[in-house]
Order: C-alpha cells, then structure tokens, then sequence
C-alpha cells in the first residue's frame, strides 16, 4: 500500500495546478502556494489547502511549516529570482526532496547547485518528445535517465516481425538493451534472445542516446523497406 505523503507546491501556473490537482487525485495531502488570490480560489476545491501568500518571505514560509512535507515542488520558472530563493529556502528548511521548475539550462544548474533534488524543464522536454515523435514514428515514449543514456519505447516495426530478439541482434549491432516486450496487457520483464517479435509489440530498450538513435535509423530504413 503507498503511503500517503504531503507535497507543498509554489506556483499556480498551469504547470503548478497541474501537478497540484495530479498529486491530490492519487491521495496525497496537498498544500499550494501563490501570490495571486485568484489563482488560489480556483484551485482551492480541487486540493487538499491553497493559501495565498509570499513564498520569498523567509517567515511566511516557516508559518506554513514547511519543514512538515515530504516533497516541495517550486513551479515557478519564468520569475528565476523567485524560483532560486523558495528553492534555496526549502533547503534550509529541510525539506527532503525539492523539485523545481528551471528556464533555460543555466538556471537549471544555478538550482541543483543551491541544492534542488530534481530540475525539470518542462517546455523544452516536450519540444524533444513531439521533434522524436515528428522524425521517429515508432518511438511512443522516452525517459532521458541521464544527458547520455534513454529509456525508450518502440514500436515493433513490420520487418521484425516472427523473428526472435537473437536474430535481430539488437545487443551485439547496436549496444542496447531490450529490458521488456508488451504484448497487449501483458509484459515480459526479462526477455530472451528465443523469444519471438510480433506486429504490436512494443520493445523497452535501455542504451546511450548515440546507439538508441543508430538503432533508430536502422529501424526506420527497414520500415521504408517493407
């Protein structure tokens, strides 16, 4: 059973709300901060508390006890100032898991060097996925887990199909991992070089962006060849 943690997010922007209102529909105990009284209104109903208020203000954060929650999410990315100082203050506060929105790459480093767990960049991860969906067809999905090394979903391609993971090769070609194969409902975690690919599979491989985009070209050229 998951135990129930409490989140406190700052900024109510779409971004914001939409983490907010996400992590309040799976259980959790949510708290959301923001200057603008009407942007609180709105979502008040929608979590589990809003309040409106300066979340720069050293004191105005300890009056919220945010030592208390679990995780705090900083949504605030236009405002780089703002964003870096709750991120810092979070921090010294203790608590023990800060996500935080960035801008741009250089105040994504500014915030893990003050100290955020995680820093996403939400507009410029979604630019990369709908370019990979535009140029790759048969990618459905990808996890960047570090600047070098993806997780990424395939679509099992015409050419593959009734022929089995050793005589693809795709190990030994291209230096990738398959880590699973979905059929329908069903997933085999630990596939092996006997088991045979089906039109609809869908391959998750694990490998460097350089040999993921390889086998990407690979897969594309057999799918113009079939």
């Amino acid at each position: 059973m998951e135990i129930m943690k409490q989140f406190v997010v700052f900024g109510l922007g779409r971004f914001g709300e939409s983490i907010a209102v996400t992590l309040h529909s799976m259980g959790h105990e949510v708290l959301a901060v923001d200057k603008d009284e009407d942007k609180v209104q709105a979502v008040s109903e929608k979590i589990t508390h809003a309040v409106q208020a300066d979340a720069t203000d050293e004191n105005a954060l300890h009056t919220l006890g945010i030592r208390n929650f679990d995780v705090a999410v900083v949504a605030i990315g236009q405002d780089i100032q703002s964003s870096t100082l709750i991120t810092l203050l979070c921090k010294e506060a203790g608590v023990k898991y800060v996500l935080a929105k960035a801008q741009n790459e250089l105040h994504s480093k500014l915030l893990y060097k003050i100290g955020a767990d995680k820093v996403v960049l939400p507009e410029m991860d979604m630019g990369v996925r709908i370019a990979q969906s535009l140029v790759s067809t048969n990618i459905l999905d990808y996890i960047q887990l570090t600047p070098h090394y993806r997780l990424v979903e395939l679509q099992a391609i015409d050419v593959w199909n009734n022929r089995s993971l050793r005589d693809l090769d795709i190990r030994a070609r291209y230096g990738i991992n398959v880590m699973a194969v979905k059929r329908g409902d069903d997933i085999n975690i630990s596939p092996s070089g006997e088991d045979i690919i089906h039109n609809g599979d869908i391959l998750v491989v694990l490998g460097s962006t350089e040999d993921i985009e390889r086998f990407q070209e690979s897969s594309d050229a057999g799918k113009r060849r079939k």
